[in-house]
This record gives C-alpha cells, sequence and structure tokens, in this order.
C-alpha cells in the first residue's frame, strides 16, 4: 500500500518551508486573506427576498464569485509549489469550506431544510418525554435509531440549552470541518504527498453537491463512518510497514475497542449507513493481506446491526421486510429509482438537475481515468471503496435515494483517484496549471448549482417561522393542521399535540380533486378532523416547493389562498407577509356546532 508510493520529503517546520517557497506558495499566501475578505463584504450586499426558482445563485453578488475564483486560483497557485506548507493548504481548505457552507448560516435568519426542522422537533419531543419519542404520524421510527437524537438530547441537557435550533443552524459548516481530519487521515494512509493529500480534500468538497451535511442522522452517521475507514486504512498502513512485527498481528485492543464503538454509534444513528460500512469492509477483506486487519471490524458490524434489527429495530424490519426482499429482484431500478424524477419540475430545475448529473458522471469518469493510466492507485484501497456503496445500492431503493447516497459514500475516495489523476506524487503535473484550475473551477460551479438552486424551497424567513410557531402552539390540542408541502419551518414540533396532514401525499384522486377545485377537493381532508379543531397553513417556502417540484400547478397555491380567503367557513387567524393560517369553522359550513 503505502511503502509502493512515492514520498514527499521530510517534514520541516510549515514556516521555514515558506521562507524557502517559490512564487506560486507566496502569491497563494496573497490571494487567500483576499479571497476571504472579498467573500465577508459579498455577504451585506444579499437580498433574499429578490430569490427565484435559482435560489442563492440569483442574489449573491459578483464579489461572492469573485472570492469564490480567486480562492481556487490561490489554491492552484499553492499547489503549483512543492514546498507549500500544511498550514496554508489548510488555510485554503477552511475557507472553502465557510464560503460554501457558512454563507447560509450567516445570511438566512432561520435554520435551513425543513428536514433539519422536523429533527429539532424530535429532539423537543425527547426531551419531553424523557428519551422516548411518542409514536405519533409515524415518528416512532427515532425511537429505533435513536443515537444522533439521544446525543443531542443529552447535549441540551449537559448546556442547559431549550433547544438546538441555535447550534443546528451551523451543522454545515461544522460537519464539514470535523470531516477534514477523517480525510487527511484516509488519504494520508496511502500517501504523504502533500500536494496529493490536499488537493484530494478539496477536490471532496468541491464536488460534494448532495447536501446531505445538514442537521441530521446521515451526517452523523457518515462523519462516524468516515472516522471507521480512516481508522481501518491507517491500521493497514501500519501492518505494512517494515518492522511493525506487533501490527502484522492484527488490532490493538483499545483501537479496536474504539472501532466498535463508533460502529454501536453508527448502527444506532441511522438505517443505511451501516449498511454502507458493511459493504465497504466486506471488498477491503478481498485482498488476503487486509483480512488480519479488515475481518475483525467488518464482524463487529455485522454483529452489530443484525442484533439491533433484531431488537429494537425489529419492528421496522418486520414490517418492511417483504418490500426489502422484492426489491433484490430489480437491482438496476433500485439504483437509479431517483434519477429520473424531472418529468413536472419547473424548467431551471431540470437544468439543476442535469448539471448535478454531470459533475457526477464527471467524477466517476475522471476516477475511472486514473485507475487507468495511474497503476500505483490500484495497489490502494480506494477503488474498491469507489465501487463499494453501489452494492447496498442494487439491493434498496432508499425512498429513491440510493444513487445520491452511493456518490456521497463515494466520493471520498473517488476525490483521492482524481487528485492522483492531476496532481501525481513524483513528477510532473499531466496537464498545465491553468487547465487544472479552470476544471477545479468547473467543479465548483457544478458544486454551487446543486447546492444552492433550491433555496427558495430550503430557507425560510423569520415570519415563516413565527406563523409556524402560532399554529404549533397557540392553537387547541389535538387540532389538525394542514398544509400542501413539508416545506414548512417547525410545522411539526409538538406533533405529538396535533396532527400534521399534507395534501401531495395524498392519492391522485384526492390531490386530482384539489387542482380542479380548492375547496371541494379539501372536503375529504377536512372529514379526518372528526369534529377536531382544523387549521390551514400556507407559506412562501410552499410555493416555491410546489412550483420547482411540480407536485402540483405552480398557481395551485395562489387558488387555494384566493378560495379559503373568500370561503365563509374559513377565517384568517393569523397572516403575516409570508405566511396565513386559516381556520375551518364548521358552523359556517352548515355542519352544526
Amino acid at each position: 500500500m503505502s511503502g509502493t508510493l512515492p514520498r514527499a520529503a521530510s517534514l520541516r517546520p510549515g514556516w521555514q518551508r515558506l521562507r524557502r517557497a517559490g512564487a506560486g506558495a507566496w502569491t497563494a499566501v496573497g490571494a487567500l486573506p483576499v479571497a476571504v475578505a472579498l467573500w465577508l463584504f459579498s455577504l451585506r450586499d444579499v437580498h433574499l427576498e429578490a430569490m427565484g426558482d435559482l435560489g442563492l445563485l440569483q442574489v449573491l453578488p459578483v464579489t461572492f464569485w469573485v472570492a469564490l475564483a480567486l480562492l481556487t486560483v490561490g489554491f492552484c497557485a499553492a499547489a503549483s509549489d512543492r514546498r507549500t506548507p500544511n498550514g496554508l493548504y489548510a488555510g485554503y481548505v477552511v475557507a472553502l469550506i465557510a464560503i460554501i457552507h457558512a454563507t447560509p448560516s450567516l445570511l438566512y435568519p432561520e435554520l435551513r431544510y425543513a428536514w433539519a426542522w422536523k429533527h429539532v422537533a424530535v429532539i423537543d419531543a425527547m426531551v419531553r418525554h424523557n428519551g422516548q419519542v411518542p409514536d405519533a404520524g409515524g415518528f416512532d421510527i427515532y425511537n429505533q435509531w435513536p443515537g444522533f437524537f439521544q446525543f443531542n438530547a443529552l447535549l441540551l441537557k449537559a448546556t442547559g440549552l431549550e433547544s438546538p435550533l441555535g447550534y443546528a443552524l451551523w451543522a454545515q459548516p461544522l460537519v464539514n470541518l470535523l470531516l477534514i481530519g477523517p480525510l487527511l487521515l484516509v488519504f494520508r494512509s496511502v500517501t504523504d504527498n502533500r500536494r496529493l493529500i490536499w488537493s484530494a480534500t478539496w477536490i471532496y468538497y468541491a464536488c460534494s453537491w448532495v447536501a446531505q451535511d445538514y442537521f441530521a442522522p446521515q451526517a452523523f452517521a457518515f462523519l462516524l463512518f468516515m472516522c471507521v475507514m480512516a481508522l481501518v486504512l491507517r491500521q493497514l498502513q501500519s501492518s505494512r510497514r517494515p518492522g511493525q512485527e506487533e501490527a502484522r498481528r492484527g488490532w490493538p485492543l483499545p483501537r479496536l475497542v474504539m472501532v466498535l464503538v463508533i460502529e454501536a454509534a453508527i448502527v444506532s444513528s441511522h438505517q443505511l449507513t451501516p449498511m454502507m460500512l458493511i459493504s465497504a469492509l466486506l471488498l477491503l477483506s478481498f485482498p488476503r493481506r487486509n483480512r488480519r486487519v479488515t475481518l475483525p471490524p467488518l464482524a463487529g458490524a455485522l454483529a452489530l446491526t443484525l442484533l439491533w434489527d433484531l431488537t429494537v429495530a425489529r419492528r421496522y424490519v418486520s414490517d418492511n421486510l417483504g418490500d426489502f426482499i422484492s426489491s433484490l429482484a430489480r437491482p438496476d431500478a433500485n439504483l437509479w429509482s431517483g434519477v429520473s424524477r424531472l418529468a413536472d419540475a419547473a424548467p431551471s430545475q431540470v437544468m439543476v438537475a442535469w448539471i448535478e448529473r454531470g459533475l457526477t458522471g464527471a467524477v466517476f469518469l475522471l476516477a475511472a481515468l486514473a485507475f487507468v493510466v495511474r497503476p500505483w492507485t490500484r495497489r490502494t484501497p480506494l477503488p474498491l471503496l469507489v465501487l463499494a456503496p453501489f452494492l447496498p445500492g442494487l439491493a434498496n431503493a432508499y425512498g429513491g435515494e440510493m444513487v445520491f447516497r452511493a456518490y456521497l459514500f463515494a466520493l471520498p475516495a473517488a476525490a483521492f483517484l482524481i487528485a492522483a489523476l492531476l496532481f501525481p506524487p513524483g513528477g510532473r503535473l499531466p496537464v498545465a496549471m491553468p487547465v487544472i484550475c479552470v476544471l477545479l473551477l468547473a467543479m465548483l460551479g457544478g458544486l454551487v448549482f446543486g447546492y444552492y438552486a433550491k433555496e427558495d424551497e430550503n430557507q425560510f424567513t423569520a415570519e415563516e417561522a413565527a406563523a409556524m410557531r402560532f399554529v404549533t402552539t397557540r392553537t387547541p390540542p389535538d387540532s389538525l393542521i394542514i398544509s400542501v408541502t413539508a416545506s414548512a419551518p417547525g410545522l411539526e414540533m409538538r406533533y405529538d399535540r396535533h396532527e400534521n396532514l399534507q395534501m401531495i401525499d395524498r392519492d391522485v384522486e384526492t390531490r386530482r380533486a384539489l387542482v380542479k377545485d380548492p375547496l371541494t377537493g379539501l372536503e375529504p381532508l377536512l372529514a379526518r378532523a372528526h369534529g377536531r379543531p382544523t387549521y390551514i397553513v400556507l407559506n412562501d417556502a410552499q410555493q416555491s416547493a410546489v412550483y420547482l417540484n411540480g407536485d402540483m400547478p405552480a398557481d395551485f397555491i395562489g387558488r387555494l389562498n384566493s378560495a379559503l380567503a373568500e370561503a365563509p367557513n374559513f377565517t384568517p387567524v393569523y397572516r403575516n407577509k409570508d405566511a396565513v393560517v386559516y381556520r375551518y369553522d364548521r358552523t359556517a359550513a352548515g355542519e352544526g356546532a
């Protein structure tokens, strides 16, 4: 493994190397603070209310894009000089994370993503119910994989905070910063070449468009997955070094215990990540020379997953076992089930989807090219780690998201292979640095389209959050709350005290009736109330979600709002510029008191 690769010169103190560095490194030293300053300056001139169907791309000023381009050029200048120290590379990677991931946190007044709000609601319910998630509206699944939520509930108790909202807003930059550690350990298990290691890290962050880094169990479990991979690959590296007889005998007990503890945290936190972990360890075990290292963690992951699924998660597994078995017969449909959902989307989102596909295809194409033209990469575990996520993908569709999750788990290894193609250790660059710089800029272009183009649906205003607080705290207990989509900040808060219904989740006949006549189409949903207080919630993000995703006609929410405003049996009980809440009055509808 690592012993077959070119090595960097012995490490000197970073600033001593920098004093001996050439023009490239010194250019990078000057470009970094200028890029960061331009980025911070650009945030003063962002008008979120002008956001449209391309999200943040439409409202970020020119200075933001200049900052991102200058940062990329500066990184390329740093990579052009072999004497560039680790500290300067680290500064560029941290700056890239800040620009991409901290921009929404700095600009948005409320937590990003409706799913993140849902996870906050689960933690709130868990705290209020002494560690248990009430079984209402399908939320019992979080009792079966509670690790992420229990961790946050304990964090709240330890810190005295009332809600995770304050730090959840910063989850994306924090998770990405924490990922730097395991990424570096994985890459350093293959080579000591600084330029190659940091270029792979940069490429990972420049191509990670899937946005599974928000406040969610997946982000938590993926971070832990990368920690296990880092420990396993470092142990493989140790077992290859001459004179390391103890390492050849297998794992030191404390390190193996650490791996098993992390695996237990993964198994208790997420359904999919244990499958990805088992798949990765299984493929790493194919070479016989690896098995002394890989088989103990593989056995631990298998045993822990089986034990968990047969005990804590038994209800979910038994309820879905038939669907899982039937999905084994359609591997191609499982992997690609989420790729073809473009027929009803807005034209802008069709374009964005093709850009995302182009970036994804380019990543795997470049990784495959590296495998062909860089023979030394074949002696590393990374090609196996690129393939591993596709094994679970062939077995289950995971709600139409499997191809995106497979890309997420394959990306770290693929990023290293691409870096090996563009920045080979111990040799001249295969193409001129300006060409490499253009390629890195193109990667970032694909990333920002995938990451920012749906923000009109994903970001919420303070007024929208206020409307949801009203409907979840000021309405009578056991109320029925109806919305068009789930794109509403905090709609699930106190979900155990009321019932939520989304129109887009109804059957085709009900949705067709809603489109034809919103008031008539509402009648089957209102009948679900059985006399309970009933409220209809509309907000701008729902309007954006309907248009961007094509779940309903673009004018549906406008027609529904107009119909509710004119109907005598619907009364607006809360209204601001971004949201409105209607109460359904059965007496006015002629149904009796």
